[in-house]
């Protein structure tokens, strides 16, 4: 898939995430619990994901593979998932859905720009270039502008 294909999917993504990020708080809000939202949430995205992989793999790793993969990768992303997705559920009824969203994407881009500066977390390394920097901080007076009250 060329560049703006993969784009237009990550686009998506992030609209599929600001979607659930609203659903999923209502459910929040009415359980009276954004950790029991979660774990509905997680179960229901288990199911689909079972569906997907059924339907669309092609391959996978073998067992031999499997058991070298290590310990912590199986439980950390999942945890920072429902850390940080509980904490969306928590905090978009009490800011709105556009403040939460555009705080949790400053998150999202100071974490992802050092990280990716240091190659952390086995990822490449994308060096902090003038132009991220700049668009960083452009993206920054974005965030700033949309929660001005």
């Amino acid at each position: 898939m060329n560049q703006t294909g993969l784009s237009l999917l990550a686009v998506l993504g992030g609209v599929f995430l600001a979607a659930q990020g609203g659903f999923n708080s209502n459910l929040a809000v009415l359980l009276k619990n954004p950790l029991l939202a979660s774990v509905a949430a997680f179960f229901s995205s288990t199911i689909f994901a079972v569906a997907f992989v059924l339907l669309s793999s092609k391959s996978s790793a073998n067992w031999t593979e499997v058991k070298q993969i290590p310990l912590y990768l199986w439980f950390t992303g999942g945890l920072f998932s429902v850390m940080g997705i509980s904490l969306y559920y928590y905090t978009i009824p009490k800011l709105g859905i556009s403040t939460m969203i555009s705080l949790g994407l400053f998150g999202q881009l100071a974490f992802s720009i050092v990280a990716g500066h240091f190659g952390w977390l086995n990822l490449p390394v994308e060096p902090i270039t003038f132009k991220k920097g700049a668009g960083f901080v452009i993206l920054i007076s974005g965030i700033i502008l949309i929660n001005i009250k």
